[in-house]
């Protein structure tokens, strides 16, 4: 890990064994819940080079989005606001904001709706 490559906001909660395989930047909004045995990769291999040089692309995940166990992202993806990936998904393209995807390739659901719930 390089940590002068990672950026977590304020209220972001990261749980046991996430790894964050950042050779370049990964950048996490504020009140994100990162579910354990997560894993964000920005690296992968060229494999049309016989010399299979690293490839590095940047991962973004939104404010108030959460990433359930053991999800896996992707170099180069894009996580909307608000957006819910259910758990052991394979997030290989951007996702949309507030939206419940799940699968491997991870896909759309369905919309994500807040209720109002009275906090006591």
């Amino acid at each position: 890990m390089k940590p002068w490559k990672l950026r977590i906001g304020t209220g972001t909660a990261i749980g046991h064994r996430v790894e964050f395989y950042n050779f370049c930047m990964i950048e996490i909004g504020e009140m994100v819940l990162i579910s354990q045995d997560c894993y964000l990769c920005t690296g992968t291999h060229d494999y049309t080079d016989p010399r299979m040089p690293l490839v590095t692309h940047p991962i973004k995940i939104e404010a108030d989005s959460w990433l359930a166990a053991g999800v896996f992202v992707s170099p180069g993806v894009h996580i909307g606001r608000g957006a819910v990936v259910a758990a052991r998904s394979v997030v290989t393209k951007d996702v949309p904001e507030w939206i419940v995807c799940g699968g491997q390739p991870c896909r759309a659901i369905k919309p994500r709706v807040l209720r109002e719930t009275p906090y006591e």
